[in-house]
């Protein structure tokens, strides 16, 4: 509980205070061991240390332009695309095969029960943006485990939305990191350690958010 008590949406960090090596490590490592849909793990983790690309990103990104440079660590989540998961995708094909070490006796069956929950289920095959918005969504599991992980160690975080998708997508492409429409960005977070201490936190209360039946 001190843990999520301590977090919060920092809006300044400290310049002269640097994440350690171990402890960033530790800290990605929660977003990569975070659970996904089926476990496809539909995300790419992209830290941006270059001093160039931050300042294009402050420029480009209003939630993130009092974050940058100052922030410890910059991270940017890219979600897949409809190109990697939708259900009959080479991506997919090689994940299960290569990574979760599937049957191969069992595969076509598997991924027909993919189709099945895609198309059906969860209505996902009706354009482009179905497949990406469901990938995106997953990244906010990992989103939020990393920044409870680096709270835990005593570090600061802010996950930022402040961003136009479309603007932000060409800069990240001119940069060479969609892979040719694979990826998209989905949520940016800074992490370090806060300059201000943070207002009381504020929730609505436990009742009123919490229903048994």
């Amino acid at each position: 509980m001190d843990a999520f008590y301590f977090r919060h949406a920092t809006k300044e960090f400290d310049p002269d205070k640097k994440i350690s090596d171990d402890d960033f490590h530790f800290i990605l490592e929660t977003g990569r061991l975070s659970p996904s849909s089926f476990g496809f793990e539909p995300w790419r983790f992209v830290v941006v240390q270059n001093p160039e690309l931050r300042e294009k990103i402050k420029h480009t990104s209003w939630g993130a332009f009092s974050k940058l440079p100052e922030a410890s660590h910059f991270l940017i989540i890219l979600a897949r695309t409809k190109l990697d998961t939708i259900y009959n995708s080479d991506y997919l094909k090689n994940h299960l095969r290569d990574v979760s070490q599937f049957p191969e006796e069992l595969l076509g069956k598997f991924l027909e029960r993919v189709e099945e929950f895609q198309r059906d289920d969860f209505n996902l095959l009706d354009g482009d943006r179905p497949l990406y918005d469901w990938a995106s969504k997953q990244t906010y599991v990992a989103l939020a485990n990393m920044m409870t992980a680096a709270a835990q160690i005593g570090i600061d975080s802010c996950p930022i939305e402040g961003f136009s998708i479309e603007k932000m997508n060409q800069l990240l492409d001119e940069e060479g990191l969609l892979e040719n429409g694979h990826f998209s960005i989905s949520v940016m977070a800074a992490f370090g350690y806060r300059i201000n201490d943070p207002r009381p936190k504020t929730r609505r209360p436990f009742d009123d958010v919490i229903k048994w039946i």
